[in-house]
């Protein structure tokens, strides 16, 4: 062993599969360490770090969003990795079970079961199994319907991603959430030569089958909706995959001896953001889709959250010429101070009116150089998921971010009060310039809190084992980011988390 604690053994596999040893021993450390929660400032309100967009604004906003998607800037980015395995939890209880809790339970299962646009693939896997779908609801059967829904004996939605899984029903038959995510880019991302660019994200085991997915319905797509898609598909690179420990901190290791690593979250994805080269990328969660009825409702509130990100990034591109050039005067400095803090709420150090003209050049540089995210916030309604608040940093600067439950402190009782009294949610609707004034991208790698992360209890081959979670795509991974957030209406969200969501009046047919 090295005075670090890893054997010549574990040095060699750290580098043979790619990772860099300086950060997995940051890692080891970490989960001795421990994860340092955030400081609340105070949650985001209208006025005080949440912006509204008068509506005299909308029309140049949507115009200038209109130009960049024309000019083919525009691509959208959908982590779609994840199996479906928590959204039927419930069902997965009852097939355990061999029941539901009760007889109304049930009745309400077989009055419902019609009403999913899977439903027909249901029929025809019963009925190629000699049974149908009556009879065992009158034998009140429903591990029987159930096991054709969510085991490999049937539609095996159980484990497959959301992706592939018919979310609603229109002329033609079930959609996919991945077909539904096409047929929405195509309304904001398609340019004037009739191209359209999403990137998906998926697991490695289901990589085959979204190809699949995607050979049937792109042709059939492309022509209902008139032009090309350019679709892209990545997985999670296992170099991101973080150290696992046991309980007591000590590296775990599976037989023969070798160092464990995990999936780290979708904190690992941001190489995958950084390698789609985009320009203009919107980030969408593969479960907030509704049906083409819904989609010219949302649509202009995408529109929205380009618009205004394209007009801060058109001032602070102009901001930065002024500063290279060199010859910016007093005036203009006053003009980029007060951009920072009113529109990119950046916190301005206490000295900085005393600070010499170059030294303030320099920090309006470093704060001008960096991506730029516009992300859409709602009324929080109880959903689970994070928020916007103003975080304090160990030196009092106050920034934007989207934060977490599991990143607020669970012993501090202020701590805890202060995030109970936000009064929106972020729905992961993102809007993400990538590229700075000469067209470059930026490093996304440098803008990431390390710091950040979670630690969680897991089981590796029935052993308990703790895992590191790297800072999440749009919190930590995002946290030296340019941050704004703008109110946009509740009927943006809206998710299927559960099975019976898809049964909510938004996921149905007209």
């Amino acid at each position: 062993m090295d005075e670090g604690g890893f054997s010549e053994d574990d040095l060699r596999q750290i580098r043979d599969e790619g990772r860099a040893e300086a950060e997995v021993r940051r890692q080891w450390e970490t989960f001795r360490r421990g994860v340092r929660p955030l400081t609340l400032d105070r949650p985001c309100r209208v006025g005080d770090g949440i912006e509204t967009v008068a509506a005299g604004e909308i029309p140049s906003l949507t115009a200038l969003y209109d130009a960049a998607m024309d000019a083919g800037r525009i691509a959208v980015f959908v982590p779609a990795s994840g199996a479906a395995t928590r959204m039927f939890r419930d069902w997965f209880r009852v097939l355990e079970d061999g029941d539901f809790a009760s007889h109304a339970a049930g009745d309400t299962f077989a009055r419902e079961l019609p009403e999913y646009a899977f439903y027909p693939d249901l029929l025809a896997v019963l009925e190629r199994r000699g049974t149908d779908v009556e009879t065992l609801l009158r034998e009140r059967d429903y591990a029987a319907i159930l096991e054709a829904i969510l085991t490999s004996r049937g539609l095996n939605y159980g484990r497959l991603p959301k992706a592939l899984l018919k979310f609603h029903i229109d002329a033609e038959g079930g959609r996919t959430a991945l077909e539904e995510h096409l047929a929405e880019a195509a309304l904001y991302a398609g340019d004037n030569e009739g191209v359209c660019r999403v990137h998906f994200t998926v697991s490695e085991e289901h990589l085959p089958a979204v190809r699949d997915h995607l050979r049937t319905i792109q042709p059939r797509c492309e022509v209902r909706l008139g032009l090309r898609f350019q679709v892209t598909l990545s997985t999670q690179n296992p170099a991101t995959h973080t150290l696992a420990v046991d309980l007591e901190d000590r590296p775990y290791r599976a037989p023969g001896g070798r160092l464990v690593f995990r999936p780290a979250g979708h904190g690992a994805l941001l190489g995958n953001l950084q390698s789609t080269g985009g320009d203009l990328v919107f980030i969408k969660n593969i479960d907030n889709i509704v049906p083409d009825r819904l989609k010219v409702r949302i649509v202009p509130y995408k529109k929205l959250l380009g618009g205004v990100l394209l007009s801060l990034q058109r001032e602070i591109f102009r901001f930065q010429r002024r500063l290279e050039a060199g010859d910016a005067g007093a005036g203009e400095r006053e003009e980029m101070i007060r951009f920072c803090r009113d529109r990119l709420h950046v916190s301005l150090p206490a000295d900085f009116p005393f600070r010499t003209p170059m030294d303030q050049t320099v920090f309006l540089q470093s704060r001008f150089a960096r991506p730029l995210r516009v992300c859409g916030v709602v009324p929080n309604e109880g959903e689970p998921g994070g928020g916007p608040f103003w975080v304090r940093a160990s030196d009092g600067a106050t920034s934007l971010q989207i934060v977490e439950a599991f990143q607020v402190d669970s012993a501090s009782e202020a701590q805890q009060t202060r995030w109970t009294e936000a009064t929106h949610f972020n729905p992961v609707d993102i809007a993400c310039g990538l590229r700075d004034e000469r067209g470059r991208m930026y490093d996304l790698d440098r803008f990431v809190d390390r710091q950040a992360g979670c630690i969680t209890l897991k089981s590796e081959a029935g052993h308990p084992i703790k895992a590191l979670e790297l800072p999440g795509l749009w919190n930590g991974a995002m946290a030296y980011w340019n941050t704004v957030f703008v109110e946009v209406p509740l009927e943006t969200f809206n998710p299927v988390k559960t099975v019976t969501d898809l049964l909510r009046p938004q996921h149905r047919q007209g």
